[in-house]
């Protein structure tokens, strides 16, 4: 079997190396359209596109350090090695994704600056994929046919913007997340950051450290509970924006010389053709079994989508999970049955409140998605230990988010951890 990886960030590196172990006859060639593995943790300081036209994909901003302890972060068979911090600066992320690569051999399988530009099924029946992949170095276009195709693109570089009235009217600077790199650029501003998730909050502090001030507006019913630094104020929406400042929800109004999109990211696969059978409705990639696989063509899974999750743990998982199937020791249900189990799914969490576009949002049900994943494929199960760490370290950000990040743990066996 002759298998395309498109990508060589965390979950990209997780589909070499299990196609790459021996436990099965494949070839495997994963194309990376940057000139290094690591996806979103290499840090850049270029914004917009970079020098072959292409928009940049990394996120990664200066200051980041782990929203996770490194106990969680590693993979089955290759954790994070042991240090003093558990939470980890991008540096020493990005250091343990190039030693995973090298320990297991897998920079000969990846042809760097090689920009997949359209996936397609071939048209004569056979069901392989027709892959249309341009060499930036040599500025050439070639043609490869495929059995199967492992979409490793990540999630964290397409911008989701809000609408919202007055955009177009406001005088100051407009920006999202994706091209923050350092504080300077806030210098003596009045910043107005929208969305509290977990890098909205983490960048209203990291901000305040040059800015004036830093107004983080979000629509959580109580205030969060963590102490932010003298500068930061919490408000509620953002009802509208104005020539020199916003109005908020609660009617109370304030100037701004900047305002800052923390406002997530939208799911995007420019390079996959519609007769693909994948589409992104309202932010839920479908159809699609287990979050996985496609529906459509089932030699075509999309590793990575949940989020709120062990992700490098997750990654393996499902790289394992598939491989089963495809050259199989498993047999895949019908397609009926793998799309009502996606309704079904779907049809539970809006009972629960959720909305369409929290559809790949785990958190704390991510343990029972793994376990699914492992008793369906019969692959060996993720430890229940990282999903309890995972949710304690979650809960600290939440309380207090200037600190949480001095704890250090040890895990003690596949159910236990200690704080140290």
């Amino acid at each position: 079997m002759k298998i395309a990886v498109i990508g060589a960030g965390s979950a990209g590196l997780a589909a070499l190396r299990h196609c790459t172990s021996g436990a099965y006859d494949c070839q495997v060639i994963c194309y990376e359209k940057t000139d290094q593995i690591g996806g979103t943790w290499v840090y850049r300081e270029e914004i917009g596109v970079d020098k072959y036209g292409l928009p940049i994909h990394t996120s990664m901003y200066k200051n980041l350090r782990t929203n996770l302890p490194k106990e969680v972060m590693g993979y089955p068979d290759y954790p994070v090695p042991d240090s003093p911090e558990s939470y980890l600066t991008r540096t020493q992320m990005l250091n343990f994704l190039k030693s995973y690569c090298d320990h297991f051999n897998l920079r000969q399988h990846i042809r760097f600056l090689h920009n997949v530009e359209l996936v397609e099924p071939t048209n004569n029946g056979d069901r392989k994929w027709s892959i249309k992949v341009k060499d930036l170095q040599r500025n050439t276009v070639t043609n490869e046919s495929f059995d199967a195709v492992m979409v490793c693109n990540g999630h964290y570089f397409e911008p989701s913007l809000p609408k919202l009235r007055g955009k177009d009217i406001f005088q100051g600077r407009q920006m999202h997340s994706h091209d923050y790199r350092t504080p300077e650029v806030f210098a003596d501003k009045t910043v107005l950051v929208i969305g509290a998730g977990p890098s909205g909050m983490d960048l209203a502090v990291d901000i305040s450290k040059k800015a004036t001030r830093v107004i983080l507006s979000h629509h959580s019913r109580d205030p969060i509970g963590t102490v932010f630094p003298d500068n930061v104020i919490q408000k509620p929406d953002v009802k509208e924006l104005i020539e020199n400042g916003v109005i908020f929800a609660d009617g109370s109004n304030e100037s701004a010389d900047v305002v800052f999109y923390c406002t997530g990211y939208k799911y995007n696969f420019p390079f996959l053709d519609e007769k693909c059978g994948i589409r992104v409705d309202s932010n839920m990639v479908t159809p699609l079994w287990k979050h996985l696989v496609s529906t459509e063509n089932t030699s075509m899974v999309l590793i990575g989508l949940p989020y709120y999750v062990c992700a490098f743990n997750m990654f393996d998982l499902q790289v394992r999970f598939i491989l089963k199937y495809w050259f199989g020791k498993k047999a895949f249900p019908p397609k009926a049955n793998m799309l009502r189990e996606e309704n079904e799914e779907l049809a539970r969490k809006l009972k629960e409140g959720f909305q369409k576009r929290h559809f790949h949002l785990m958190g704390y049900e991510q343990g029972k998605y793994y376990d699914d994943l492992a008793n369906t494929a019969e692959v060996m199960p993720l430890p229940p230990v990282i999903t309890k760490l995972h949710n304690e370290s979650s809960m600290r950000f939440l309380d207090d988010l200037t600190h949480y990040r001095d704890r250090r743990y040890k895990v003690i066996d596949n159910y236990n951890f200690i704080q140290l």
